[in-house]
């Protein structure tokens, strides 16, 4: 597994839909989503560097 690059696409696919809702004007989703991509990342790194 390439962690870089998937957690690559990943929170860019995240950022892609965070800008669609702030466009439609829904700060709040885009700020959550957001937030929990950020922590999903961590957690996925954290985890990596255990193996």
């Amino acid at each position: 597994m390439n962690l870089y690059k998937d957690l690559y696409f990943k929170l860019f696919a995240v950022m892609a839909d965070a800008a669609e809702a702030l466009e439609k004007g829904d700060a709040e989703y885009a700020k959550t989503i957001l937030i929990a991509a950020e922590q999903e990342a961590e957690e996925i790194v954290i985890s990596a560097e255990g193996e």
